[in-house]
C-alpha cells in the first residue's frame, strides 16, 4: 500500500471513528423523514433543525424548483444560484443574431438590465401533510382497477383543490410519494416573475460539452444567476417593470473557502423520478424497449437539427435547448443502460423478488393476502412488454414533430367549439382564442419544417415496421394499398408538408384563428392525420386505465410485503418534491487500477483545450489568469489552483441539478449538475462504489464571476469575504 492511499484510508476510518459512523444506506429523504436521521453523527456542526423547521425559518425556506430544476436563494434581495443548462431555455428564448447571449453569456449590472427569463418560474415549498388515509379510504371498498385508479386521481385533485380554497395564495398537489400506499398534499408558493442576472460565457457554463457530459474528470462552470421579482405589495405577479425584487424568508450564506477532501455536505432539492422500489420486471422492460428506443430515437433526432442549425444562426438558437435536452437524456439512457449490464440489476431483482415469493409462501396468512402477488406482476408485464413499440411511439410522436402539436391543439379546440351551441360559438371563440394562439406560438418557436419532415418521415417508417397487434392505425392507413411502405411515406410526407398552411404561423396566428368560420372550413392531412392518433389513443384508455389501476394496487402491495420481509421501512422513491441527501466530498475506484480524485482544476481545461476538440475550447482570459497565477482569494492551497469541479458520494438524480451543496454549517460552497456515468443508474439503483455526483466548486462560481466577467457586484451582494485562508 502506498503512502497516498494508506492516507486516504487512515482519513476514513478516523472518520468512521469520529462520527460513529457506519456506510450509510441511499436516501433522498423527504422532509417528513429528517427526523429519522442522525446527522450530527455524520458530521453536521448545526442544529438539524436549522435544515427543516416547520415552526421556524429554516434553509428549506431558501430553496426553489425553478424551470424543473433546483436553485436556492442567495440574497436578500432574490437572488437565486442555479445551473447554467437550467438557464438555458430563458437565455435561447432571449438570444438573437445580434445579442447572442446563449453563446457569449450575459451581465446585469443593474437591476434594471436584468432580462426576463421567459418559461420559467420559482416554486417555494410551503408545507406539507400526508392525507394517504383520505386518498386510499376513499378507494377501500374498489376492486375493479381502473375505477379505482380513475378514483385516486381524483381525491388527489379534489384535496389539492380544497387546500387551493382554503388559501388561495397557494398551489396544491397531491404527490404519490409510494405507488399505492402514500400519498402526501405539498402546498407550494410560485413567483411567475424570473429574471436573468448573470450567465456566464457557453464555452465557460457548457465547457466539454457532450465529449464531457456524465463523465468525470469535469471542468464546467455550470451555473448561473437570476432573480425573482413581486409585485410591490409583495404578491406574486407576472413581468413587469414595476415589479419589485422578491425577499426571502431565508437566504444560504456562500462560503468562499469551499471544501477538502471528506468533508461533510448536504444537499436540498427536487429530485425527479427514481425507480428503486419495482419487480425486476420493470428493470427488464427499462433495460429491453425504453432506454434503447428511446436514446436511438433521440440521437437521429439531433443529427437531423443539428444538420439544420449549421445552415444558418437563427435556426442554430432556435433548436439550441431541443438538441440539448435530447442529448442530455440520450447520453444518460446509454449510461443507465450500460450500467443495467454491468451490474446485471435484472438478475439482481429476479433474486429478490424470488426470496420475496419464498417468505410469502412460507407463511400462511401472508399466503392469503400476497399469494397471487408476484405471478399478477409478472402477467401485468407481459401484457406492457406485448404493446412496448406502440406504447413508446405514442409517446414520442407529439415530441417529435411540432406540427402535430399545432395540429392537435387546433383539432382540440375544433372540437370543442363544435359542441358549443350555436348562440354561444362566437363567444367560446373570443374567450379561448387568445390561449390557443399562445400554445401555437410555443410550438412555433422551434419549428424548422426540414427538421420536422424528416423526422416525422423516421416515426412513420419506424410504425409501419410494426407487428400487426402493435399497429398505428394513422400510418396503416398511408401504406395499406401501396407496394412499398417507403415510398408511400416519401409521397405522403412531401405532398403533405407541401399543401399544409400549418407550417406558416403567420397564416394560422392571424388567418386561420380569426374567426370561427375560418376555422371550421380549414383541414388538411398532417390534421387528419393526428386526428387518426387522438382516437387510438381514446380507444387505449379504458385498457391503459385498466393497466394503471391494477399496478397502482400491485405497486402497493409489492412494497408493503417487501418492507415486511426485510423488516425495514424504505424511502420513497424521488418525485419532484424537496428531499435531502448527504454524504462526503469523495473519489473513488471506477475501475481497476484506476482512481478518480475528487477535485479538478483550471489547470485541466487548458489540458483540455489542447487536444483540438471544440467542446474544449474556452475563453483566451482564462489561460493568461491562469498562467499569472491570478487566483485571488478563491485558490485552493493544496493543488495550487482555483477548484473547478469535485465529486461526492450523496444521492442525486435528475430535478437534482442546480442543487446547492452545503457543507456542515449549512454554507453554500457549490451547485450540484451532474454524476458520473456510472451512477446514471442511480434511478434504478444506488451504490456507494460507484454513485458519485458533480458539483461546480463555488471557488470556481466566485472566480469567473470576478476575473472573467467582471461581475464583482455579485459577489458583493452575496457578502463575499475577500479572505485568502484555505
Amino acid at each position: 500500500m502506498n503512502k497516498k492511499t494508506l492516507l486516504l484510508t487512515l482519513v476514513l476510518l478516523l472518520s468512521f471513528i469520529q462520527f460513529g459512523y457506519s456506510p450509510f444506506e441511499e436516501g433522498m429523504f423527504p422532509l417528513s423523514e429528517l427526523h429519522k436521521l442522525d446527522l450530527k453523527k455524520a458530521g453536521l456542526k448545526i442544529d438539524q433543525n436549522e435544515i427543516y423547521n416547520p415552526n421556524g425559518t429554516s434553509l428549506v425556506d431558501a430553496l426553489v424548483n425553478v424551470g424543473g430544476c433546483t436553485g436556492s436563494f442567495i440574497s436578500n434581495e432574490g437572488l437565486i444560484i442555479t445551473n447554467h443548462h437550467c438557464a438555458f431555455s430563458a437565455v435561447q428564448q432571449a438570444s438573437t443574431p445580434e445579442h447572442d447571449y446563449l453563446n457569449n453569456g450575459f451581465v446585469a449590472n443593474l437591476h434594471e438590465q436584468e432580462i426576463e427569463a421567459k418559461g420559467l418560474t420559482c416554486r417555494i415549498t410551503d408545507s406539507y401533510e400526508d392525507v394517504s388515509d383520505k386518498v386510499l379510504g376513499a378507494v377501500a371498498d374498489i376492486s375493479d382497477p381502473s375505477s379505482r385508479i380513475k378514483l385516486i386521481n381524483d381525491v388527489m385533485k379534489n384535496v389539492a383543490a380544497e387546500a387551493e380554497q382554503k388559501d388561495p395564495s397557494i398551489q396544491a398537489e397531491v404527490s404519490e410519494m409510494f405507488i399505492g400506499k402514500t400519498y402526501v398534499l405539498f402546498r407550494y408558493k410560485t413567483i411567475q416573475d424570473v429574471r436573468l442576472v448573470y450567465v456566464p460565457n457557453r464555452q465557460i457554463g457548457e465547457f466539454g460539452g457532450e465529449t464531457d457530459n456524465w463523465v468525470w474528470p469535469r471542468h464546467t462552470g455550470d451555473f448561473s444567476f437570476m432573480r425573482a421579482y413581486v409585485s410591490p405589495d409583495g404578491k406574486p405577479a407576472k413581468y413587469s417593470k414595476s415589479n419589485v425584487p422578491y425577499r426571502p424568508k431565508k437566504f444560504l450564506k456562500v462560503n468562499a473557502e469551499g471544501t477538502n477532501e471528506e468533508d461533510f455536505v448536504f444537499i436540498l432539492g427536487y429530485p425527479g423520478r427514481t425507480f428503486r422500489h419495482r419487480p425486476a420486471q420493470f428493470i427488464e422492460y427499462q433495460q429491453k424497449f425504453v432506454l434503447p428506443y428511446t436514446s436511438d430515437l433521440f440521437e437521429f433526432q439531433n443529427n437531423i437539427m443539428e444538420s439544420a442549425g449549421k445552415k444558418n444562426k437563427i435556426t442554430e438558437l432556435k433548436l439550441a435547448t431541443r438538441i440539448k435536452r435530447n442529448a442530455n437524456v440520450l447520453k444518460n439512457y446509454r449510461g443507465k443502460l450500460q450500467g443495467l449490464k454491468g451490474i446485471d440489476l435484472i438478475t439482481q431483482k429476479q433474486q429478490e423478488d424470488a426470496a420475496l415469493a419464498q417468505f410469502i409462501n412460507g407463511d400462511v396468512e401472508e399466503k392469503a393476502k400476497y399469494g397471487n402477488l408476484m405471478s399478477d406482476i409478472d402477467n401485468l408485464y407481459k401484457l406492457i412488454n406485448g404493446d412496448a413499440k406502440r406504447d413508446l411511439w405514442l409517446n414520442q410522436i407529439y415530441s417529435s414533430s411540432n406540427l402535430l402539436v399545432v395540429s392537435k391543439n387546433i383539432n382540440m379546440f375544433k372540437n370543442a367549439l363544435t359542441a358549443q351551441p350555436a348562440a354561444q360559438k362566437q363567444a367560446f371563440f373570443d374567450q379561448n382564442a387568445a390561449r390557443l394562439k399562445q400554445i401555437l406560438s410555443n410550438a412555433y418557436e422551434n419549428y424548422e419544417t426540414e427538421v420536422d419532415n424528416k423526422i416525422l418521415k423516421r416515426m412513420l417508417t419506424d410504425a409501419a415496421a410494426f407487428s400487426p397487434n402493435q399497429k398505428i392505425n394513422a400510418v396503416n392507413k398511408i401504406t395499406a394499398k401501396a407496394s412499398s411502405n417507403e415510398s408511400a411515406i416519401e409521397n405522403y410526407i412531401n405532398s403533405s408538408f407541401e399543401i399544409s398552411r400549418l407550417k406558416d404561423p403567420e397564416y394560422v396566428l392571424n388567418n386561420l384563428l380569426k374567426s370561427p368560420k375560418n376555422l371550421n372550413e380549414y383541414n388538411d392531412g398532417l390534421m387528419l392525420f393526428e386526428r387518426d392518433i387522438a382516437q387510438q389513443l381514446t380507444e387505449l384508455k379504458t385498457e391503459k386505465d385498466r393497466r394503471d389501476g391494477l399496478l397502482n394496487k400491485l405497486m402497493g402491495d409489492y412494497v408493503s410485503i417487501k418492507e415486511k420481509f426485510l423488516k425495514k421501512d424504505f424511502i420513497p422513491d424521488a418525485n419532484s418534491t424537496l428531499r435531502l441527501t448527504y454524504g462526503y466530498v469523495r473519489g473513488y475506484w471506477p475501475a481497476d487500477a484506476t482512481y478518480m480524485k475528487p477535485y479538478t482544476t483550471i489547470k485541466g481545461i487548458l489540458e483540455k483545450g489542447s487536444s483540438g476538440n471544440p467542446d474544449f475550447n474556452y475563453p483566451s482570459q482564462i489561460k493568461n489568469l491562469w498562467e499569472a497565477k491570478d487566483f485571488g482569494a478563491f485558490v485552493k492551497k493544496d493543488l495550487n489552483d482555483v477548484p473547478v469541479s469535485f465529486l461526492y458520494n450523496m444521492d442525486t438524480t435528475g430535478g437534482n441539478s442546480g442543487s446547492p451543496i452545503m457543507n456542515a454549517s449549512g454554507e453554500l460552497v457549490g451547485v450540484n449538475f451532474d454524476r458520473a456515468y456510472g451512477a446514471t443508474i442511480n434511478d434504478y439503483a444506488w451504490n456507494e462504489s460507484y454513485s458519485r455526483s458533480i458539483g461546480v466548486d463555488i471557488r470556481y462560481v466566485l472566480w469567473v464571476a470576478s476575473k472573467i466577467d467582471k461581475a464583482d457586484f455579485l459577489l458583493k451582494e452575496i457578502g463575499i469575504k475577500m479572505s485568502t485562508k484555505n
